[in-house]
């Protein structure tokens, strides 16, 4: 059987590699195909397709599938690497950055079955994401020294790091240089190889990483835009003025990069998940335009932007076009969502279509533009099922819950699809906090109940797929980061000022939304008024003991529970670390020994970039300290399921409402 649809394939053959090879006096088309975020999702996960499927035009069916997963997504690149041999065209491989975290693989393995299969794809580059730093800078090195291509970040100072500073394998750029298909890296900028094209992949990394990841210890990050054209103004002044930038910054900063910096033709980003281009034709809606056209500061350049989604789902694939001066003059593609071949009647995925009706789902995949059924690479799917599958199997543990079917976790209301109630699984994850907190055994450590809890959605890192939920899925997969939870006194106001700042921080479509805030036991409405820039809390409610929902008054006190990340104000949760600058009503839950213990925070300060707690004399919690498991967060769902909910569907009262302007 064919890896590809064989119409698709000659549609993208003639599509993007239908040039000639590249002379002189020609123009010079690179084509890029590229992926980000794939956070370890080795096995494909579970899609659900909206539209006129099974031929009832008056009606819309939901197509229920799966998407990507490494073998897959393998299968999708060797496919365009082929092609662009078989046409002698030049082709870059790129991967935006965040391979880690995201699944159970990662977190028993640590890094090390991510170089393992990351290094049979033939990647070109990748840039250094936020989620590599999730460890520590050791084991960080060991990732990037055990993979076969470059790890790419220009604006950071590795020299006061004793483990990434001798990571040969880190660069803040790379050259290629092409004669057609052919590419070899140029190691000496003084001695450029004559007659062929050259080719720049500048890596940037966010100049806020203290701020949003916890591990990065003598690290220093520079700005994006200066040290982007500070690395461009070094490249053009050797000759070489075809340049991508490999971003790991989000889409919102690619495009406020491509303003402000001359000479990036092209910016292959990562971190806010972004799926760019349209589609709406299968009901995961609209996020942003692909190979959209930034013009530079100088009025004369543009930057082409792309981005390809997240959790190795999609893979995009970009023309660019280069006069005989470097000069980008065109830029076109988009991205392809992978699609297995199987197809099934139900959320559980248990029940196959039967053939009247696949033939139909079959049909209405291969219409659309942005859909391609593909196989996976055997060889990599017999690579993770035997080395890797066995141990993470193990590894789950005793089922806990059944969950009917499948919960999605759209970031931000609007996304993939999603209505204006955003994620089904965060007001879950909040819930759970919410009852944790209230539990006799917390209650008697912090001191009383709690009245509702928040949290950032960025740190639930998966939908809850219809069937069995095991006990090890909470701490593996949905909440990997072994967050202690913390209980702080708020006021009203306070609450209101959070909720106003990160909800208009993720109006704009490109924004990274992972700071978009959900809540447990507490409702909130917020109306945008000016699309994309502002909008107001027309509603803001906590359920009272007797059931009923009451507002939020200013100069009442709340007490509330939160992850202690979100609770010490990073990612944009600022408001926070504002509230509790010089004392804090706070404490925070650990397990030591196997019995949980309370720390007490006295306030929270500035180390760094990154904002953390400072605890009271004697009370340190060291999460790294034997005995001590600071994964709280995981453990409050895990009682939740067990005790309250073990059934795991949507809850019956929406809590999170985010009304468009129109």
């Amino acid at each position: 059987m064919n890896c590809l649809r064989p119409l698709l394939l000659a549609t993208l053959t003639s599509a993007l590699f239908a040039c000639q090879p590249a002379k002189e006096s020609q123009p010079f088309v690179l084509t890029l195909a590229h992926m980000n975020d794939t956070h370890s999702q080795f096995d494909p996960v579970n899609a659900d397709l909206t539209g006129q499927i099974f031929g009832q035009q008056e009606e819309t069916d939901t197509l229920y599938t799966r998407f990507g997963g490494y073998p897959r997504l393998l299968t999708m690149a060797k496919a365009y690497q082929a092609e662009a041999l078989a046409k002698n065209q030049p082709i870059l491989l790129l991967h935006g950055g965040d391979a880690w975290q995201g699944s159970g693989y990662f977190k028993l393995n640590e890094g090390m079955a991510n170089a393992d299969l990351l290094s049979q794809f033939g990647l070109d580059a990748m840039a250094l994401g936020n989620h590599e730093f999730d460890l520590d800078n050791q084991k960080l090195a060991r990732f990037i020294e055990g993979v076969n291509f470059p790890v790419l970040a220009a604006n950071l100072d590795t020299k006061a790091d004793p483990a990434l500073s001798k990571a040969d394998n880190l660069k803040p750029f790379v050259v290629y240089a092409f004669d057609g298909n052919q590419k070899s890296p140029v190691t000496d900028l003084d001695k450029l190889p004559q007659g062929k094209q050259l080719v720049a992949i500048i890596g940037l990394v966010l100049e806020d990483m203290g701020n949003i990841a916890p591990n990065v210890g003598k690290l220093r990050f520079g700005k994006e835009v200066t040290s982007a054209q500070a690395t461009v103004d070094l490249l053009q002044a050797k000759g070489i003025n075809q340049i991508v930038a490999l971003t790991h910054i989000g889409n919102e900063r690619d495009l406020a990069l491509a303003a402000k910096v001359n000479g990036i033709d092209a910016i292959v980003g990562g971190h806010s998940h972004s799926l760019l281009g349209d589609f709406r034709n299968i009901g995961w809606g609209k996020t942003g335009d692909y190979a959209k056209l930034v013009t530079n500061p100088d009025g004369i350049g543009k930057t082409c932007v792309v981005q390809a989604g997240s959790y190795a789902q999609a893979i995009g694939l970009a023309q660019v076009t280069f006069d005989s001066q470097g000069q980008l003059t065109d830029c076109q593609g988009h991205n392809s969502l992978l699609a297995s071949r199987d197809f099934f009647a139900d959320p559980a995925r248990k029940q196959a279509l039967d053939q009247t009706r696949s033939k139909e789902a079959i049909k209405f995949v291969d219409n659309q533009p942005n859909l391609v059924t593909v196989d996976e690479d055997p060889r990599l799917r017999g690579i993770i099922d035997s080395h890797y599958k066995p141990a993470l199997e193990k590894a789950y543990g005793p089922v806990i819950g059944t969950i009917p079917a499948q919960l999605q976790n759209a970031r931000r209301p609007g996304d993939n699809g999603s209505d204006s109630h955003g994620s089904d699984v965060a007001p879950l994850v909040a819930e759970g906090e919410f009852y944790w907190a209230n539990t006799p055994a917390v209650q008697a450590l912090t001191g009383g109940p709690v009245d509702f809890a928040l949290l950032a959605v960025g740190g639930v890192r998966a939908e809850l797929p219809a069937g069995e939920w095991r006990e090890g899925d909470s701490a593996l997969t949905l909440l990997p980061f072994k967050n202690q939870l913390s209980v702080l006194t708020l006021t009203g106001a306070e609450v209101r000022a959070l909720l106003s700042e990160t909800i208009t921080a993720t109006l704009p479509a490109s924004a990274h939304a992972g700071k978009f805030p959900y809540g447990g036991n507490l409702r909130y409405t917020f109306q945008e008024t000016d699309a994309g820039k502002a909008g107001t809390l027309t509603r803001l409610q906590r359920k009272t003991a007797s059931g009923e929902w009451q507002d939020l008054l200013d100069n009442q006190r709340y007490r509330v529970v939160m992850n202690a990340y979100s609770a010490n104000g990073n990612d944009g949760w600022q408001a926070l670390a504002n509230a509790q600058r010089h004392q804090s009503e706070r404490v925070d839950i650990a397990s030591v020994n196997g019995k949980l213990t309370a720390f007490p925070v006295l306030k929270v300060a500035q180390n760094g970039e990154l904002l953390s707690a400072v605890y009271a004399p004697g009370q340190a919690l060291d999460c790294k300290a034997s005995g001590v498991d600071c994964g709280t967060d995981a453990a409050s769902f895990v009682e939740y399921v067990r005790e309250a909910r073990p059934t795991l569907t949507a809850l019956d009262e929406e809590t999170v409402t985010l009304l468009r302007a129109k």
